[in-house]
């Protein structure tokens, strides 16, 4: 798992677009969850912070369901 210190003004969009690359609500989501208390902080995040930027094995977007066996 890598980290990123937050710089005043950064939000977890931004975060996550310049991490990933891209920027699905999966990826968001599993910040927030590696994060608890993050999305506490409001939308606009204060400097400082240590954020845990989760590793993907699969692409979220792109993940496959089986519908049936």
């Amino acid at each position: 798992m890598l980290f990123y210190r937050s710089k005043d003004g950064d939000t977890v969009d931004r975060i996550v677009w310049a991490h990933y690359g891209r920027q699905p609500a999966a990826l968001i989501d599993a910040v927030l969850k590696a994060n608890p208390g993050l999305a506490g902080q409001g939308a606009l995040l204060p400097a400082g912070l240590r954020i845990a930027l989760p590793e993907f094995a699969e692409d979220p977007d792109t993940a496959s369901v089986r519908l049936w066996d």
